[in-house]
Parts: C-alpha cells; sequence; structure tokens
C-alpha cells in the first residue's frame, strides 16, 4: 500500500498534467500541475514528516517556471524547465565529483550501501544521465509539437530513467558493502 502511495504522490502530477493537456492546451496543463505539485509535496510531508529533497527542488522549479508560463501565457518557461532542472542536477553532481564527493551518496546513501569507488562511479553516470535529458528535452521542445513534447516528458522520461536505474544494478552490485562493512563506514 505505502508504495503504491508514494508512486501515487510522485506520477500524479504528471498525470495531471498529460490529462489536463489533452482537454484544455499546454497554459491550463501548466496551472494544474503546479497545483498538483504543491499537493503532492505536501502529501509527502504529511506522510514522510520530511520534505523530500529532490522533489522539493523540481516543485521551486515547477512553481518559477509554470508561474512563468502563466502570467506570460507562453509555454517556452515551462518546456525548459526540464532542460534546466536536469542541467542543474548534472552540474551539482560533477562539481561535488570534481571536489571528491558524491552528493548522491548524501541522499540516497542510506538506501543503498556501497564502496566509494561505487558511489563514484555511479554519480558520474547520473551526471552525464542528467546531460542527456536535458539534451534530449531540449531537441523535442524545439521540433516537435507540443503534445509531442507532453508526451515525451509524461511517457517518455519516466521510462527512460527507470531504464536507466535498472541498469545501474550491476555496478551497484559490484560495489555493494555487506553488512558488516556497512556497519562499520558509518
Amino acid at each position: 500500500m505505502r508504495a503504491a502511495i508514494k508512486l501515487l504522490i510522485e506520477a500524479g502530477p504528471l498525470v495531471v498534467f498529460f490529462v489536463a493537456n489533452a482537454r484544455q492546451g499546454l497554459i491550463w496543463a501548466t496551472g494544474a500541475f503546479m497545483v498538483a505539485i504543491a499537493a503532492s509535496v505536501a502529501a509527502s510531508y504529511v506522510l514522510q514528516r520530511r520534505l523530500p529533497t529532490l522533489p522539493l527542488v523540481t516543485a521551486v522549479f515547477v512553481m518559477v517556471f509554470g508561474g512563468l508560463t502563466l502570467y506570460l501565457q507562453d509555454a517556452t518557461f515551462i518546456k525548459l524547465k526540464p532542460t534546466i532542472v536536469n542541467a542543474l542536477f548534472a552540474a551539482i553532481l560533477f562539481a561535488g565529483l570534481a571536489f571528491r564527493k558524491s552528493y548522491l551518496k548524501s541522499v540516497i546513501g542510506e538506501m543503498i550501501p556501497m564502496t566509494d569507488e561505487g558511489w563514484r562511479k555511479l554519480t558520474f553516470r547520473w551526471a552525464f544521465y542528467f546531460v542527456l535529458l536535458a539534451g534530449l528535452n531540449e531537441v523535442v521542445w524545439r521540433n516537435f509539437s507540443d503534445d509531442a513534447w507532453v508526451n515525451f516528458k509524461v511517457f517518455g522520461l519516466m521510462p527512460l530513467t527507470l531504464l536507466f536505474s535498472v541498469s545501474q544494478l550491476p555496478l551497484m552490485t559490484r560495489h555493494r558493502l555487506d553488512e558488516e562493512a556497512a556497519g562499520q563506514a558509518d
């Protein structure tokens, strides 16, 4: 049940965005997305008693770029949001690596005990993946219709991210710490 609620909280705003776009267009969908993402962050807080970092950052960007989209009645701003968010995530991860720090480990390290080398490699791969997502978003929104971009955002990015995540399992398995080593690393 808890997994289903978490999935609803995470995917719900995208479903709202998709349905609103199909019925009323991208400007209306942006407003509905803003409301849905605010509700999603609030629901996460109620259930977990903390604000999750990545959804909160994403919500801030949705509010800023969605607000610009609504105020200026120009969908360009909401289309730019994934590019900017993914580029920012990539820059943060690359900057951390430059300073010999894995920010990815800081965010999810408690759930996945791995060696420092494993975290470095995984962080590097995710940083490049975020660069790829930023580039893909640019290609799609600049060369295809609004509906094609929304379909890509809703039905393309999530499966791509799931596939990429699953493709990282061999690396994570190779660098996984056993329970005793994980306890000593704390």
